[in-house]
Protein backbone atom coordinates (compact mmCIF):
# COMPACT_ATOMS: atom_id res chain seq x y z
CA UNK A 1 0.00 0.00 0.00
CA UNK A 2 2.73 2.29 1.14
CA UNK A 3 4.72 1.52 -2.02
CA UNK A 4 2.16 2.97 -4.33
CA UNK A 5 1.47 6.41 -2.36
CA UNK A 6 2.33 9.02 -4.45
CA UNK A 7 -0.27 11.57 -3.00
CA UNK A 8 0.52 13.05 1.11
CA UNK A 9 -1.72 15.23 2.12
CA UNK A 10 -0.53 16.96 5.90
CA UNK A 11 -3.52 18.34 8.67
CA UNK A 12 -2.06 21.05 10.29
CA UNK A 13 -3.07 21.44 14.21
CA UNK A 14 -2.92 24.63 15.64
CA UNK A 15 0.56 24.89 17.61
CA UNK A 16 1.95 21.84 15.39
CA UNK A 17 5.86 21.01 15.38
CA UNK A 18 7.66 22.87 12.70
CA UNK A 19 10.22 20.81 13.07
CA UNK A 20 8.66 17.55 12.70
CA UNK A 21 6.17 19.04 10.11
CA UNK A 22 9.03 20.15 7.52
CA UNK A 23 11.33 16.54 8.29
CA UNK A 24 8.53 15.38 6.69
CA UNK A 25 7.52 17.53 3.70
CA UNK A 26 11.53 18.11 2.66
CA UNK A 27 12.31 14.48 2.24
CA UNK A 28 9.48 14.38 -0.34
CA UNK A 29 10.60 17.81 -2.35
CA UNK A 30 14.27 16.14 -2.53
CA UNK A 31 12.99 12.71 -3.56
CA UNK A 32 11.50 14.65 -6.61
CA UNK A 33 14.70 16.76 -7.13
CA UNK A 34 17.09 13.56 -7.07
CA UNK A 35 14.82 11.92 -9.08
CA UNK A 36 14.30 14.45 -11.40
CA UNK A 37 10.36 13.44 -11.20
CA UNK A 38 7.30 14.51 -9.90
CA UNK A 39 7.26 11.61 -8.06
CA UNK A 40 5.23 12.87 -4.87
CA UNK A 41 2.83 15.54 -4.89
CA UNK A 42 1.71 16.61 -0.99
CA UNK A 43 -0.95 18.86 0.38
CA UNK A 44 -0.98 21.11 3.28
CA UNK A 45 -4.62 21.58 4.68
CA UNK A 46 -6.76 22.84 7.84
CA UNK A 47 -9.69 22.69 8.97
CA UNK A 48 -11.15 26.09 7.92
CA UNK A 49 -8.97 26.49 5.03
CA UNK A 50 -6.75 29.51 7.17
CA UNK A 51 -3.19 29.26 7.97
CA UNK A 52 -2.48 27.50 10.92
CA UNK A 53 0.54 28.89 13.32
CA UNK A 54 3.07 26.51 14.06
CA UNK A 55 4.50 26.55 18.09
CA UNK A 56 7.37 28.51 16.58
CA UNK A 57 4.94 31.54 15.70
CA UNK A 58 5.16 31.03 12.34
CA UNK A 59 2.21 30.63 10.08
CA UNK A 60 1.46 27.87 7.04
CA UNK A 61 -0.58 28.69 4.32
CA UNK A 62 -3.26 25.77 3.90
CA UNK A 63 -6.28 24.76 1.91
CA UNK A 64 -9.60 23.78 3.55
CA UNK A 65 -9.67 20.17 4.06
CA UNK A 66 -12.58 19.08 2.01
CA UNK A 67 -10.58 20.15 -1.21
CA UNK A 68 -7.97 17.21 -0.82
CA UNK A 69 -9.03 14.56 -3.09
CA UNK A 70 -7.34 11.61 -4.01
CA UNK A 71 -4.51 11.68 -1.03
CA UNK A 72 -3.37 7.95 -0.46
CA UNK A 73 -1.95 8.67 2.76
CA UNK A 74 -2.88 12.01 5.04
CA UNK A 75 -0.69 12.99 8.36
CA UNK A 76 -2.20 14.85 11.38
CA UNK A 77 0.37 17.24 12.43
CA UNK A 78 0.52 17.80 16.22
CA UNK A 79 2.74 19.32 18.65
CA UNK A 80 2.09 20.98 22.28
CA UNK A 81 -1.67 21.08 23.97
CA UNK A 82 -2.78 18.68 20.97
CA UNK A 83 -5.28 17.88 23.42
CA UNK A 84 -7.07 21.08 24.10
CA UNK A 85 -6.61 22.33 20.50
CA UNK A 86 -8.14 19.29 18.47
CA UNK A 87 -11.50 20.11 17.33
CA UNK A 88 -14.48 18.23 16.32
CA UNK A 89 -13.85 19.27 13.18
CA UNK A 90 -10.48 17.73 13.23
CA UNK A 91 -11.79 14.33 14.10
CA UNK A 92 -14.65 14.27 11.53
CA UNK A 93 -12.17 15.05 8.81
CA UNK A 94 -9.98 11.74 9.73
CA UNK A 95 -12.95 10.11 10.35
CA UNK A 96 -14.01 10.96 6.67
CA UNK A 97 -10.55 10.30 5.22
CA UNK A 98 -10.79 7.05 6.87
CA UNK A 99 -13.83 5.75 5.24
CA UNK A 100 -12.43 6.68 2.11
CA UNK A 101 -9.72 4.14 3.00
CA UNK A 102 -6.86 6.65 3.44
CA UNK A 103 -3.49 5.38 4.79
CA UNK A 104 -3.84 7.69 8.14
CA UNK A 105 -0.60 8.74 9.83
CA UNK A 106 0.09 10.75 12.96
CA UNK A 107 3.53 13.25 13.76
CA UNK A 108 4.86 14.05 16.68
CA UNK A 109 1.62 14.32 18.42
CA UNK A 110 -0.31 13.79 15.79
CA UNK A 111 -1.70 10.38 16.87
CA UNK A 112 -3.76 11.92 19.69
CA UNK A 113 -6.64 13.24 17.26
CA UNK A 114 -6.68 9.53 15.52
CA UNK A 115 -6.73 7.72 18.75
CA UNK A 116 -9.86 10.34 19.87
CA UNK A 117 -11.58 9.90 16.28
CA UNK A 118 -11.44 6.04 17.66
CA UNK A 119 -9.50 5.27 14.71
CA UNK A 120 -5.92 3.66 16.33
CA UNK A 121 -8.06 0.47 18.49
CA UNK A 122 -6.14 -2.40 18.09
CA UNK A 123 -2.97 -0.76 16.57
CA UNK A 124 0.48 0.12 17.87
CA UNK A 125 1.15 3.77 17.69
CA UNK A 126 4.46 5.96 18.09
CA UNK A 127 4.15 9.85 19.56
CA UNK A 128 6.12 12.10 21.29
CA UNK A 129 7.85 10.34 24.61
CA UNK A 130 6.42 13.71 26.59
CA UNK A 131 2.88 12.55 25.49
CA UNK A 132 3.06 9.19 25.48
CA UNK A 133 2.38 7.90 28.91
CA UNK A 134 -0.71 10.47 29.44
CA UNK A 135 -2.07 9.23 25.81
CA UNK A 136 -1.32 5.60 26.90
CA UNK A 137 -3.44 6.26 29.79
CA UNK A 138 -6.15 8.08 27.53
CA UNK A 139 -6.44 5.57 25.13
CA UNK A 140 -6.52 1.81 26.91
CA UNK A 141 -7.06 0.54 23.26
CA UNK A 142 -4.74 1.86 21.80
CA UNK A 143 -1.11 -0.05 21.96
CA UNK A 144 1.80 2.76 22.37
CA UNK A 145 5.00 1.74 22.17
CA UNK A 146 8.48 3.96 22.52
CA UNK A 147 9.38 3.44 18.43
CA UNK A 148 10.78 6.36 16.64
CA UNK A 149 8.18 5.25 14.56
CA UNK A 150 5.62 2.87 13.75
CA UNK A 151 4.15 1.22 10.38
CA UNK A 152 1.05 -1.03 11.58
CA UNK A 153 -0.94 -2.01 8.12
CA UNK A 154 -2.59 1.31 7.40
CA UNK A 155 -1.90 2.95 10.40
CA UNK A 156 1.43 5.31 10.70
CA UNK A 157 2.91 7.47 13.24
CA UNK A 158 6.13 8.31 14.58
CA UNK A 159 7.78 10.65 17.14
CA UNK A 160 8.65 14.40 16.70
CA UNK A 161 11.69 16.23 16.06
CA UNK A 162 13.75 14.88 13.19
CA UNK A 163 12.30 11.58 13.52
CA UNK A 164 9.63 12.33 10.08
CA UNK A 165 12.36 12.12 8.05
CA UNK A 166 13.40 8.40 8.98
CA UNK A 167 10.15 7.38 8.66
CA UNK A 168 10.01 9.34 5.13
CA UNK A 169 13.16 7.70 4.20
CA UNK A 170 11.64 4.24 4.66
CA UNK A 171 7.94 5.63 2.72
CA UNK A 172 10.53 6.24 -0.24
CA UNK A 173 12.45 3.85 0.02
CA UNK A 174 9.43 1.16 -0.41
CA UNK A 175 8.71 2.98 -3.46
CA UNK A 176 11.71 4.48 -4.90
CA UNK A 177 14.63 2.79 -3.72
CA UNK A 178 17.64 2.66 -1.68
CA UNK A 179 19.55 4.66 -4.05
CA UNK A 180 17.58 7.15 -4.11
CA UNK A 181 17.40 7.51 -0.19
CA UNK A 182 21.37 7.25 -0.44
CA UNK A 183 21.02 10.52 -2.71
CA UNK A 184 18.56 12.33 -0.34
CA UNK A 185 20.65 11.26 2.73
CA UNK A 186 23.75 12.56 1.13
CA UNK A 187 21.74 15.85 0.13
CA UNK A 188 21.18 16.33 4.05
CA UNK A 189 23.99 15.45 5.05
CA UNK A 190 22.60 12.56 6.99
CA UNK A 191 25.35 9.42 7.78
CA UNK A 192 22.80 7.21 9.72
CA UNK A 193 18.91 6.27 9.41
CA UNK A 194 17.69 4.53 11.99
CA UNK A 195 15.65 1.49 11.98
CA UNK A 196 11.43 1.26 12.76
CA UNK A 197 12.23 -0.01 15.51
CA UNK A 198 14.81 2.05 17.04
CA UNK A 199 13.47 3.24 20.87
CA UNK A 200 13.08 6.65 21.60
CA UNK A 201 15.80 7.55 24.32
CA UNK A 202 14.10 9.57 27.13
CA UNK A 203 16.87 8.22 30.14
CA UNK A 204 17.33 11.37 32.15
CA UNK A 205 20.71 10.66 33.58
CA UNK A 206 22.41 10.93 29.66
CA UNK A 207 24.46 7.55 30.47
CA UNK A 208 24.70 5.41 27.42
CA UNK A 209 25.69 2.65 29.18
CA UNK A 210 23.92 -0.60 28.25
CA UNK A 211 23.30 -1.66 32.05
CA UNK A 212 21.72 1.36 33.13
CA UNK A 213 19.36 1.72 30.18
CA UNK A 214 18.34 -1.71 31.04
CA UNK A 215 17.47 -0.78 34.58
CA UNK A 216 15.54 2.23 33.41
CA UNK A 217 13.49 0.45 30.96
CA UNK A 218 12.72 -1.93 34.04
CA UNK A 219 11.47 1.25 35.97
CA UNK A 220 9.42 2.45 33.22
CA UNK A 221 7.79 -0.28 32.87
CA UNK A 222 6.81 -1.30 36.52
CA UNK A 223 5.62 2.32 37.91
CA UNK A 224 2.26 1.08 39.22
CA UNK A 225 3.85 -1.77 41.40
CA UNK A 226 6.92 0.06 42.20
CA UNK A 227 9.71 -2.94 42.70
CA UNK A 228 12.19 -3.00 45.42
CA UNK A 229 15.83 -2.58 44.93
CA UNK A 230 16.18 -6.52 45.28
CA UNK A 231 13.89 -6.83 42.58
CA UNK A 232 15.54 -4.71 40.39
CA UNK A 233 18.79 -6.18 40.94
CA UNK A 234 17.24 -9.59 40.54
CA UNK A 235 15.26 -8.58 37.12
CA UNK A 236 18.69 -6.94 35.44
CA UNK A 237 21.11 -9.51 36.50
CA UNK A 238 23.45 -7.34 38.33
CA UNK A 239 23.77 -7.32 42.49
CA UNK A 240 22.65 -4.43 45.16
CA UNK A 241 26.07 -2.99 45.71
CA UNK A 242 26.91 -2.76 42.00
CA UNK A 243 24.01 -1.36 40.96
CA UNK A 244 24.20 1.04 43.63
CA UNK A 245 27.33 1.96 42.81
CA UNK A 246 26.60 2.70 39.33
CA UNK A 247 23.49 4.91 39.77
CA UNK A 248 25.09 6.95 42.19
CA UNK A 249 28.55 7.59 39.98
CA UNK A 250 25.89 8.22 36.80
CA UNK A 251 22.93 10.62 38.63
CA UNK A 252 24.52 11.49 41.82
CA UNK A 253 21.61 9.65 43.03
CA UNK A 254 20.44 6.30 45.15
CA UNK A 255 18.29 3.94 42.69
CA UNK A 256 15.08 3.84 44.90
CA UNK A 257 15.57 7.83 44.76
CA UNK A 258 15.78 7.76 40.54
CA UNK A 259 13.03 5.67 41.07
CA UNK A 260 10.53 7.51 42.92
CA UNK A 261 11.82 10.68 40.60
CA UNK A 262 10.82 8.48 37.37
CA UNK A 263 7.19 8.27 39.20
CA UNK A 264 6.70 11.56 39.82
CA UNK A 265 7.76 12.82 36.06
CA UNK A 266 5.10 10.52 35.02
CA UNK A 267 2.71 11.65 37.58
CA UNK A 268 3.27 15.63 36.14
CA UNK A 269 2.57 14.38 32.70
CA UNK A 270 -0.50 12.79 33.74
CA UNK A 271 -1.70 15.43 35.33
CA UNK A 272 -0.66 18.79 32.98
CA UNK A 273 -2.13 16.00 29.88
CA UNK A 274 -4.63 14.01 30.84
CA UNK A 275 -7.77 14.09 32.52
CA UNK A 276 -7.28 11.23 35.36
CA UNK A 277 -8.18 12.36 38.84
CA UNK A 278 -5.38 12.82 41.29
CA UNK A 279 -6.60 9.53 43.00
CA UNK A 280 -6.36 7.73 39.28
CA UNK A 281 -2.25 9.46 39.14
CA UNK A 282 -1.81 8.38 42.36
CA UNK A 283 -2.38 4.90 42.09
CA UNK A 284 -0.96 4.64 38.19
CA UNK A 285 1.94 6.15 39.68
CA UNK A 286 2.75 3.64 42.88
CA UNK A 287 1.58 6.12 45.75
CA UNK A 288 0.08 4.16 48.47
CA UNK A 289 -2.38 7.09 49.37
CA UNK A 290 -3.06 10.12 48.15
CA UNK A 291 -1.33 11.84 51.55
CA UNK A 292 2.02 10.69 50.27
CA UNK A 293 1.66 11.26 47.00
CA UNK A 294 0.95 14.84 47.42
CA UNK A 295 3.67 14.96 49.63
CA UNK A 296 6.26 13.59 47.51
CA UNK A 297 5.18 15.22 44.44
CA UNK A 298 5.64 19.09 46.69
CA UNK A 299 8.96 17.84 47.70
CA UNK A 300 9.90 17.22 44.08
CA UNK A 301 8.11 20.18 42.40
CA UNK A 302 7.28 22.78 44.95
CA UNK A 303 3.81 22.48 44.04
CA UNK A 304 1.07 20.05 45.36
CA UNK A 305 -0.57 17.98 42.76
CA UNK A 306 -4.02 19.80 42.82
CA UNK A 307 -1.67 22.95 42.33
CA UNK A 308 -0.51 21.74 39.37
CA UNK A 309 -3.42 20.73 38.13
CA UNK A 310 -4.53 24.60 38.47
CA UNK A 311 -1.91 25.84 36.79
CA UNK A 312 -2.06 23.73 34.24
CA UNK A 313 -5.37 24.79 33.00
CA UNK A 314 -4.39 28.68 33.76
CA UNK A 315 -1.87 28.03 31.53
CA UNK A 316 -4.43 26.38 28.62
CA UNK A 317 -6.80 29.16 28.85
CA UNK A 318 -3.93 31.96 28.69
CA UNK A 319 -4.83 33.15 32.33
Amino acid sequence: MLARARHFAFLLIPNFSMIAFVNAVEVLRMANQVSGMDHFQWSVCSIDGAAVTASNGIAIDAIHVDRVHSAHVLFVCGGNDVHRLTKAEHLESVQRFARLGTVLGGICTGSYVLAKARLLGGYECATHWEYLIAQAETFLDVEFTRCIFKIDRDRISCSGGVTPLEMMLYIVNLSMGAAIVAKISDQFAVETVRRTDARQQVAQFGSSRKLLSEVMEVMESNMELPLSLVELSERCGVTERKLLRMFAAATGHSVMQHYRSLRLRRARQLLMQSRLSLTEICVACGFQSNSHFTTAYKKEFSLTPGQQRRHAFCDRIGT
